[in-house]
């Protein structure tokens, strides 16, 4: 991406309708729209659900596509990038769907407790090193903060390429006692997979098309944390 191109869709994200840019101090100090983002943002009492590390937005979009009745909030520090996502919910008219550019660590300071129905999580980035460990988006360090948004019964997603991601993810998950709902080392090789959760397959974020192509397998798992 050009230089150029990338100041270009930072300073037209400043003026979409549909992304939310807060400074770290903001969020720190008590973020305006934490616990209001139904009725000031979306304008309705649907459930909310995110999507962590969202990249250019093609998940967020596609999935506020298929539900309509849900409110989709697309969260990434890369604005460059999400800037399509957003471009594509405005020609879509999708008033469901926004991005908000932050750093993952700081979710719990976005929204109140309770206020988040579901998470995905899309092709994260694995962070296989040891000393990176910290950094992995399913990191106890991480489902502790989204434990704190999200609702009782509140469901999370995990989609990956990275197998060494899905393997740790599992036994962490296990160890941990939380609740695996479904689990998939291969969504597109499986005959069948998760009827309960729609659209699987048919949604895919620039980074699946990318892996799939390479021959790469696309792992799934959908839980719970109690």
């Amino acid at each position: 991406m050009g230089k150029k191109n990338k100041l270009a869709r930072f300073a037209e994200n400043k003026i979409l309708p549909n992304v939310i840019q807060p400074t770290r101090e903001e969020a720190l100090s008590g973020f305006e729209l934490k616990g209001q983002w139904r009725e000031r943002i979306f304008k309705n009492e649907n459930p909310i659900v995110l999507e962590l590390g969202c990249g250019k937005g093609e998940y967020t979009v596609g999935l506020a596509e298929a539900f309509p009745d849900k409110n989709f909030i697309g969260i990434d520090i890369k604005g460059a990038r999400f800037w399509f996502g957003a471009k594509d919910a405005i020609a879509k008219n999708l008033s469901n769907a926004c991005f908000l550019r932050t750093q993952i660590e700081l979710v719990d300071c976005f929204f109140e407790e309770n206020e988040v129905d579901e998470i995905w999580i899309t092709f994260p980035d694995p962070q296989i090193k040891y000393r990176r460990t910290k950094h992995r988006l399913t990191h106890p360090d991480f489902l502790n903060r989204y434990k704190k948004i999200l609702k009782k019964d509140g469901i999370i997603h995990l989609k990956t390429d990275s197998e060494f991601l899905h393997g740790y993810t599992l036994g962490l998950l296990q160890g941990m006692g939380y609740e695996i709902l479904t689990a998939h080392h291969d969504i597109y090789g499986a005959p069948e997979y998760s009827p309960d959760t729609p659209l699987l397959k048919d949604i895919q974020t620039y980074y699946e098309g990318l892996f799939s192509a390479k021959g790469k397998t696309i792992t799934y798992i959908k839980f719970r944390i109690k």
